[in-house]
């Protein structure tokens, strides 16, 4: 599927770059432009679902998390959200933001040495986005905004396990430069947008909504009332944990 455009009436825009680069505030601030011209919205990031989030985190807390292991929660965690928070709103026409998507997948998991071609045929059950910007941001920039606003790196943030460096710092720089290399080589293979993170939060922000709008030249739906059916909407698509594949 990810080979092909989508085929669904709504919008699929993802975000990616390394911590730091600022894609988090883009996309937020993305998402209240939208909102404010009455699209409807949905929101999701990497790393989110409750179908992993106890095993991810018995994982990391026992420190026995394997790049395999590491790289098959991470498949699980997409596959739980693209059948219960990605497709059902683009069915219903909606336009899907994304925090990370499978690109995220393709540059740590290869950084921390999973082989590539396993990778992306592990994800091949992914969809194509409908535009993929990627914040780039030199490594020192991205390394310095992480640290400044930490007080300790986690263990698996700073590739501790990979055996890179004793020092937590060191490891981490190490660990996002062969993170920066592998998404700068998608940048060409999977036609991502490149956008300059350097730049103030306003200009980055407005480059990103021309290239939004026009996208959405011909999208004609709008959120009107749908939000009287928005908690009818929801349970039609979102099953109990136990009942989840």
């Amino acid at each position: 599927m990810f080979a092909e455009p989508h085929q669904y009436p709504g919008k699929l825009i993802i975000v990616e770059g390394i911590d730091g680069s600022g894609k988090s505030t883009q996309i937020r601030l993305l998402s209240s432009w939208l909102e404010a011209q009455e699209f409807p919205v949905f929101f999701t990031e990497w790393n989110s679902s409750q179908l992993v989030k106890k095993t991810t985190k018995q994982g990391k807390k026992k420190k026995n998390l394997t790049p395999t292991t590491f790289s098959l929660l991470h498949l699980t965690d997409f596959a739980d959200r693209l059948n219960y928070q990605i497709l059902p709103p683009l069915k219903a026409g909606m336009i899907v933001l994304a925090d990370r998507y499978v690109y995220t997948a393709f540059a740590r998991d290869v950084a921390r040495g999973v082989h590539p071609a396993w990778v992306r045929k592990a994800y091949d059950l992914a969809i194509r986005p409908d535009l993929a910007f990627y914040f780039h941001v030199p490594l020192e920039v991205g390394v310095s905004r992480i640290l400044a606003g930490r007080s300790k790196l986690k263990y698996y943030e700073a590739g501790m396990d990979l055996n890179l460096a004793h020092d937590p710092e060191e490891s981490f720089k190490i660990f996002q430069g062969r993170i920066v290399k592998e998404y700068d080589q998608m940048v060409k293979e999977y036609g991502l947008i490149k956008m300059d993170g350097t730049q103030d939060i306003q200009s980055q922000q407005a480059k990103m909504r021309r290239i939004v709008q026009e996208q959405l030249v011909d999208f004609k739906t709008k959120r009107r009332n749908y939000a009287k059916r928005n908690k009818v909407f929801w349970r039609r698509f979102t099953l109990p944990e136990d009942q989840r594949l």
